[in-house]
């Protein structure tokens, strides 16, 4: 019992540990906190002058790449090309979001080659590329135009489905 007790403690340890290394979104950029500020303005002639400025202050900011906006639609698309990597920075991209995220993706493959390890390397139509990791081995051979779902396992890891046949555990290399 001590050592059941002991293990799930070392894997909520573990889960911890991986939700505080994503961290918190980072603030508001200096040119859109101006804009929201203006709100503070009681006087409406004051609130127009300060939002004229800071709003000519945002859109020269984004014309000078120091500002870069994106929609819900075009987050969903950075989050669906950077599934399976693990970068702490990518949490900008889930504001606003569900907190349960993205836990599986649908691709098309587009090539399916082995390693020197005889180990699968899958490189998908978007252009990412994941390997196999463990040791199992697919009945029938992948080819161009395969469906590939590959979902969320536990600890970080990731299975992969091809064709429907039993899942591979795969990890992302790009």
């Amino acid at each position: 019992m001590r050592k059941v007790v002991s293990a799930a403690a070392g894997v909520l340890l573990a889960l911890a540990a991986f939700d505080v290394a994503a961290g918190p979104a980072p603030p508001r950029p200096a040119a859109i906190q101006a804009v929201v500020d203006c709100r503070k303005l009681t006087d409406a002639g004051a609130r127009l002058a300060c939002y004229d400025t800071a709003v000519a202050a945002m859109t020269q900011a984004e014309d000078d790449g120091d500002l870069v906006s994106l929609d819900r639609a075009q987050r969903s698309v950075v989050r669906r090309q950077a599934f399976g990597l693990t970068l702490p920075s990518l949490s900008i991209f889930d504001r606003g979001e569900r907190p349960e995220g993205l836990d599986r993706v649908e691709e098309t493959l587009a090539d399916a080659t082995h390693d020197a390890e005889g180990k699968w390397v899958f490189r998908m139509q978007d252009g990412a590329v994941w390997r196999q990791i463990d040791d199992y081995d697919l009945s029938r051979a992948p080819h161009p135009g395969s469906a590939i779902v590959i979902k969320k396992a536990m600890l970080g890891s990731f299975m992969m489905n091809v064709d429907g046949q039993p899942a591979l555990r795969v990890h992302r290399d790009n």
